[in-house]
Formats: structure tokens, sequence, C-alpha cells
């Protein structure tokens, strides 16, 4: 939905053919994180692809520090997070809005609200602000009572101040027109259907096809990585289970020092698309825990890659894979699927059903369409 009010003004709606898209939120590509910047590099290249002119905004800290990726103009500011911890995204959000300020963009895409909409006075007024509003992040576990308030604070305020809202989930949608009475054009994440798997990429870690399970997700108390490992440590099945994710935080090294056992293999963060695409089609089973949030690119890319899932249930999780999965909600059903997995031939459907949804539903080209309508209906002042 577009604030009319807010638009109508503006010198953009005379704009040129060309889009100047910014994109603020993430950590900045190439990907080196998570999901926010796996969308933010698979959009940046499919508008430039497309003739517009997009700049990504990149931490300092990110490992990638040329001023361009692929066509894609980087913008580096300095993000104080490895000094501040959490309040330093607050820091890099201000920095990187105050150099929007400076940008002739027509649109600025802001993934996330977390830590954007505290400095929502200080907005660029020049330009169209998007806002994706991610999952309901106050009900993440991880944040003590205060904390969750200030964050349903801050997506109160974000819903209230972006021009447009966006929604990866059909859940959020609704949640978001319930509660705060605008309607959030829903566009998921994208998954590229055809994926190249090599059975030498398995080497590394020292399994074979088949023999091993895998879970892919942050250490974070709301993937329930905690329920996956006591379950497959409970199971009657010897094969490992693969957990790729940074552990260095805080619950990470408490889950790798709690858990330790052959069956349980931390092997960190892996980025490369094409070693985790062949992990997951290679596995036996393929565990997503997530519980907060909206369309889980990983839980896409599983799915292109033809692998069994096995999900946390939950609203989110079931309106991407529908009935085509296993679903879980602790521990001892995580045991009994493992265990009966194997034989299990109904999954064989399920895999089917999965990467024909993703060709359908979740191409990255169906998607940056999406987008690229959704921007264009924002700057010619459409509510629709």
């Amino acid at each position: 939905m577009v604030r009319k009010d807010r638009i109508t003004n503006r010198s953009t709606l005379n704009r040129k053919k060309r889009i100047r898209l910014g994109i603020l939120g993430c950590r900045g590509i190439p990907n080196r994180y998570g999901g926010y910047e796996q969308f933010a590099q698979y959009l940046s290249q499919g508008m430039v692809d497309r003739g517009h002119e997009v700049w990504v905004y990149n931490s300092s800290l990110h490992p990638y520090q040329e001023p361009e990726w692929n066509g894609v103009h980087l913008i580096h500011c300095f993000d104080p997070e490895d000094k501040l911890g959490a309040a330093g995204q607050f820091v890099y959000d201000l920095n990187c809005l105050r150099d929007a300020k400076k940008r002739p963009f027509d649109v600025l895409l802001q993934l996330g609200y977390t830590s954007s909409a505290l400095w929502y006075r200080l907005w660029p007024k020049q330009m169209i602000h998007l806002m994706h509003m991610d999952g309901l992040e106050w009900k993440r576990t991880k944040y003590t009572p205060p904390i969750q308030r200030f964050l349903l604070k801050m997506e109160a305020w974000a819903a209230k101040q972006a021009d447009v809202l966006i929604a990866d989930s059909v859940a959020i949608a609704t949640y978001i027109e319930e509660k705060y009475e605008r309607v959030a054009p829903f566009i998921p994440y994208g998954a590229a259907s055809e994926v190249s798997p090599d059975i030498e990429d398995l080497t590394a870690w020292n399994v074979q096809p088949k023999q091993y399970t895998l879970a892919i997700a942050r250490f974070v108390p709301e993937n329930h990585l905690e329920e996956i490992i006591q379950g497959v440590l409970a199971s009657d099945t010897s094969d490992p289970l693969l957990v790729v994710g940074n552990n260095d935080q805080k619950f990470g090294t408490y889950l790798s020092s709690r858990y330790d056992s052959p069956k349980i293999r931390f092997v960190g963060g892996i980025y490369d698309l094409k070693v985790l695409d062949s992990l997951r089609f290679y596995a036996r089973l393929y565990f997503h825990g997530h519980s907060v949030g909206g369309t889980n690119p990983s839980l896409l890319e599983a799915m292109a890659c033809e692998v069994p899932i096995c999900a946390h249930d939950n609203p989110f999780n079931r309106s991407v894979l529908g009935e085509n999965a296993y679903y879980f909600t602790d521990s001892n059903e995580v045991a009994a699927i493992v265990s009966r997995q194997e034989t299990e031939s109904l999954a064989r459907e399920w895999v089917s059903n999965n990467k024909s949804v993703v060709a359908t539903d979740y191409s990255w080209e169906k998607i940056i369409d999406a987008y690229e309508a959704l921007f264009e209906r924002a700057l010619a002042g459409d509510r629709s």
C-alpha cells in the first residue's frame, strides 16, 4: 500500500524510465551472512540486468570492499557492530540513512524495520520508502520483554511511516492488514529451481550421499536447533547431523559445547551456494526449524534441491510447504521422524511437488518482476 499523501507531491512522479534504487538494511553483498543479503544480491543483480541503477549499502565489516559488484554500486558505511554488538546495527542504519539523503534514489527499499524505524524522522524526504516487514521480530524468544516491547514499537512506526509495506509471507500480510489496516503486497523470496550438485563437495565433511542429515540456520532459539539436535541424538540413526551456521555467538557456543557428540557436527558458516546446494541435495533429510519470519530463502533452496524436509510446525512453514513435508514441534517428534524416514515412500512425492512449487511460484524471475512492478506503481502513486 502506498501512502498517497506522501507521494503525490514528489517530483519523482515524472521519473525517467530507469529506476534508481537504493537498498538498505542488510550487511551487504555478495552474501556472506543470511537471507536479506541473499535477497539483496539477487534483486540488485536482476534490476541491473533490466537496465536500472542500483546501490546497495554494505557494512564496513563486510569482507568485500570494492565499489561495485556485477554492475551494482556499493556504498560502504561505518558499522561498529564488532565493538557495540547488536546496538551497532542502529548506528550502521543511521549512517546509511544519512548517506541516502545525498543520493538521487527514486526509491529506497529498507530490509527490515528493527534498526531503521527508530530513525524514521530522518528518512530522506525526496524518495519513496518501501519497507520489507520481515517476520514478527518482537516475538523472538532471544529478546527480553523490554526489548520485545521496543521492537513492537518499531514495527508500529515502520507500518505507519513507510510509503509501501511489503510482506514475504501471506501470514505476515494478513497480520499487517488486521493490526495496522494497511495492505502489504505479498512478494516472497525467490530461489533457483535448477541446481548443479557435485558429490565432490561432500569430501570436506567426510560424509556419503544419503548417509547424513542437515540443518542450516542462524544460532538463535527460535530456529529450534536444540530440539533438532536432541531429536537426532535420541533417534536410532547412526547418520551424523551437519549443522551449518556461524556458531561463535553465545547460543552457538552453548550448543556446540553441550552437544559434543560424533553424531553432531558443527561445521561453521558456509556461503558458497554451490556447496550448500550439494550438501542439501545429497542429504537424507533436511531440517528447517525457523519459526519466526516469512518465506525463508534456505527453505526454498532446500525444496529446489529435492531433499525430504522436516520443518517446524508453524503457519509460515506450512504456507510454503503445505502437506509436502514432515513437521515437528519437539525433539520427540524429530526422533520419531528420523527413525522412520528411511522407509517413508511418501517423501518422494513431496520432493517432486516441492521442486515444482519453486519453479512456478518462487522463481527469481517472477520475484524480480513483482518488485519491478511494485516500484513502478509506487512511483506512479498507485495504492494497489
